[in-house]
């Protein structure tokens, strides 16, 4: 086999300062799948970025990255977008990111298809449709159409999946590209990415945190940490049996769906009033073309003072339209939604009604970046809601806010920073703290760990159980992810386009789901490549 991508000892950093990167080696042939996992702030995202010739403005480099001979840090700039164009393609971790809003999905599918490769526009549109197609999304034709606000966190990543394998690139860069994936959508665009890699060669970097999907997908992996590789081989050998300590850490902070330890999750105020109280609650879209769109139907279901509910679906099914309504960024078309026993208006809410409702309502989405001011160091940004919500002055303020990072693991060091400075796990943890700070009665948590690595998400997850336990916090989690499901809350409501299919306690769903839905959703939970090796004598 032919190496594809080659990187030696490869030093990455800023003058003055210590490396980013410091002497990373690693290599992918034809045909193969690598991955690579480490902590947030790693160097992960960095390496694959290097790959492609997009290094920091000011940085200094040394060492060697070559993708098909071709040296990425000494190449041209036409060079460059040869490569980017025909030979190697990355799908970033923040879709929202990679799309002009004000574009149709359609012109960011077929820019390229029309500019460079000489396709008309209907030719362009079919192969895009059919792209759209393969990486699942439902109604492709009108998808074109629609900007990327009107899609979903997963249904966007799945439109960015789908523009990197347009072009058939020989190497596919991944930066976390199943991070906003359901996982019966994630157990399909890794079958598909393994179908595309086998079928024609294709070799791929897979950057991940979810060190079970990289065991699904890949043969070999690396370990990155601090910007150096500590340890790498055949992944099996590597998640079973580490040398490390650091691998054995990550190894064991992984999440594995307990439905024993779902049982003894914390269920204080079960016999109390509703603090949350939803009724025939429906919400539904018109598209400019006069479509209607339903994207929660009567949905009914309370959550008690101390309560935990984990919500569950694929990208799509109404999880984030039902988390919005509940924190008052969107008006629901039918039904009642009651917060202590007081209906919501079915209106916009005013200023003032939602400063009030912010006391005891707090969300974390999906996409941290969107959650934080760029212009905002995340101390400042944090210590604000002090101010706010807890009438604190700016000396105190600033010291609650510092105290707070440093829970959900931003270090003192990272306090003056601007969200830019900051990896997504670190960003997400900041929008985490800016919730936290407000110190609501309800926590709507929206995909909030998606971004985050095992280690940290092991830490986040243990600080929202402890303020759950200690402050009777009530918790609403949408996620993708049964594993956290299992360990955080006490009860499971699972969506299928728009409409509750089951809704129990989380131990009897995950042992003995009733709805075959439900039983797809567990079943589709990554295996390892192992699993499906035959047994030889």
């Amino acid at each position: 086999m032919s190496q594809l991508l080659k990187i030696e000892n490869f030093t990455l950093g800023f003058p003055g300062r210590p490396p980013l990167l410091d002497g990373v080696s690693l290599h992918v042939n034809d045909g193969e799948a690598v991955a690579l996992v480490g902590e947030s702030g790693s160097g992960k995202s960095l390496t694959t970025r290097a790959a492609l010739g997009l290094l920091p403005g000011g940085s200094e480099s040394s060492g060697t990255v070559a993708v098909q001979g071709l040296d990425t840090l000494t190449a041209s700039k036409q060079s460059l977008m040869e490569l980017r164009r025909k030979h190697a393609s990355m799908i970033f971790q923040d879709p929202r990111a990679g799309i002009n809003p004000v574009r149709t999905v359609g012109d960011f599918l077929t820019e390229t298809l029309l500019r460079f490769d000489g396709l008309s526009r209907a030719e362009a549109t079919e192969r895009a449709v059919k792209q759209l197609e393969q990486v699942g999304l439902r109604r492709a034709k009108e998808l074109m159409d629609q900007h990327p606000h009107q899609l979903s966190g997963g249904m966007l990543q799945r439109v960015m999946i789908a523009a990197a394998l347009l072009n058939s690139p020989d190497l596919l860069l991944c930066d976390e590209p199943t991070t906003a994936l359901d996982v019966t959508t994630q157990a399909g665009i890794v079958k598909l990415l393994r179908e595309e890699q086998q079928s024609r060669g294709m070799g791929m970097l897979f950057i991940t945190h979810d060190l079970n999907l990289a065991a699904s997908l890949c043969e070999r992996v690396y370990v990155l940490r601090r910007g150096e590789v500590v340890e790498h081989g055949p992944t099996r050998t590597v998640f079973l049996t580490p040398e490390q300590d650091y691998t054995r850490q990550l190894v064991e902070a992984t999440p594995v769906i307990e439905p024993r330890a779902a049982s003894s999750v914390a269920v204080s105020g079960l016999d109390s009033a509703p603090l949350l109280k939803v009724t025939g609650l429906s919400k539904t879209y018109q598209l400019p073309r006069g479509e209607v769109i339903t994207a929660l139907e009567s949905a009914d279901f309370s959550l008690p003072e101390g309560g935990s509910l984990g919500i569950v679906g694929e990208s799509g099914s109404g999880k984030s339209t039902l988390a919005r309504l509940v924190v008052a960024l969107e008006t629901a078309t039918a039904g009642e939604l009651a917060l202590r026993d007081v209906p919501r208006p079915r209106r916009a809410l005013k200023a003032s009604e939602r400063k009030f409702l912010a006391k005891d309502v707090q969300i974390v989405f999906q996409d941290p970046y969107l959650s934080l001011d760029p212009r905002i160091p995340v101390g400042n940004a944090v210590a604000d809601v002090f101010r706010l919500h807890q009438k604190q002055g700016r000396k105190e303020a600033k010291e609650s806010a510092r105290n707070l990072l440093g829970r959900v693991g931003i270090g003192a060091e990272r306090v003056e920073a601007l969200p830019r400075a900051l990896s997504g796990g670190q960003r997400q943890r900041v929008a985490l703290a800016k919730a936290l700070a407000a110190r609501p009665r309800l926590l709507v948590l929206d995909e909030a760990t998606s971004a985050l690595d095992v280690s940290v998400q092991a830490q986040v997850l243990e600080l929202v159980e402890e303020l759950r336990d200690q402050l009777g916090l009530t918790i609403l989690f949408v996620t993708h992810d049964l594993a956290v499901v299992s360990r955080l809350c006490s009860e499971i409501l699972v969506m299928h386009q728009g409409r509750i299919v089951e809704h129990g306690p989380t131990a009897r769903i995950l042992e003995d789901p009733g709805d075959d839905y439900t039983r797809n959703l567990i079943a589709s939970r990554p295996r390892p490549l192992w699993d499906a090796e035959p047994v030889t004598a």
